[in-house]
């Protein structure tokens, strides 16, 4: 009789396995491919980037928070999909490095309510970075990826990101 319950208990287990298998590999298969523009205003009367340390010498250590606009496109007043939230230092005594961590929190569009983690190394003398997705909610939960993160102008990042959703 034990023998018997366990041959059902693991043909159950099997046969849930087997059934969550290729939903499984549906949702690794699917991607997102998301292309927006960064707002990092540090001036005038309402800045989204605020520095809130100062570098002992020069520029190394300078820390900015920012609670960015994210937009369609590269003009200020164009449809707002979201925002960068989080913080950016300088990271290198002699460059203009950056280390880099955020969350891109999005607000309308087929993912509204979803994040990514964003973290990595902004060389800005490189006209094309690459940061890591490490994480992030929603549908985007553990989600992997990365950000190809390109300068348009001092205040206006262009940020295309590719992540495979959980």
């Amino acid at each position: 009789m034990a023998r018997s319950k366990l041959s059902v208990e693991l043909l159950l287990a099997l046969l849930v396995v087997l059934a969550a298998g290729p939903a499984m590999r549906l949702v690794e298969a699917a991607s997102a491919h998301l292309h927006f523009y960064m707002h990092d205003v540090t001036g005038g009367p309402s800045p989204t980037a605020v520095q809130v340390v100062s570098g002992p010498r020069g520029n190394f250590g300078n820390t900015m928070v920012i609670d960015d606009k994210l937009t369609e496109g590269t003009s200020e007043s164009s449809t707002t999909v979201g925002r960068a939230q989080g913080y950016y230092m300088v990271a290198s005594v002699a460059n203009l490095e950056l280390l880099v961590n955020m969350n891109v929190v999005l607000t309308s569009g087929p993912y509204a309510g979803s994040s990514l983690t964003v973290v990595g190394r902004d060389d800005v003398s490189v006209p094309v970075r690459e940061l890591s997705v490490v994480g992030g909610t929603g549908q985007f939960r553990m989600a992997r990826g990365y950000v190809l993160w390109k300068t348009v102008t001092p205040a206006i990042l262009d940020l295309e990101i590719l992540v495979n959703p959980s």
